[in-house]
């Protein structure tokens, strides 16, 4: 179990952008596979994107494909979830999770997979 803290939500217009960042409390997420779940009104709770700590090879839902990014920062300390075009259903609670055991990203990642979880930071886009 590791301690993960989420930032960067907030209100933004449809079309805008926001950054959120998934960091560990006072350590690395260099050796850890981190995902970005989001909770939707009137959805399960879904998996968005995954970078995997084998490789850094990532995952991306097909939903958010081409608009949404992550990535590692440069020293490799948190996970960046960069969401540009931003949509009204995009809008949600997103979370971070850690995982130590495969190490790896697919594409039927479940919430199950991760041990470890942050609180949450919500999105909300309106206009």
């Amino acid at each position: 179990q590791v301690q993960l803290v989420e930032s960067g939500g907030g209100l933004v217009q449809p079309g805008g952008s926001l950054r959120l960042s998934c960091a560990g409390s006072g350590f690395s997420l260099e050796d850890y596979t981190i995902a970005w779940f989001r909770q939707v009104p009137g959805k399960g709770r879904e998996a968005v994107s995954c970078i995997s700590a084998a490789d850094d090879s990532t995952y991306i839902n097909d939903d958010v494909k081409g608009r949404f990014a992550i990535s590692r920062d440069n020293a490799k300390r948190s996970v960046i979830l960069q969401m540009n075009s931003l949509k009204p259903e995009d809008a949600g609670d997103y979370y971070c999770a850690a995982e130590t055991r495969f190490l790896i990203c697919a594409p039927n990642i479940i919430p199950l997979d991760f041990p470890s979880w942050g609180q949450g930071t919500q999105v909300t886009v309106s206009s």
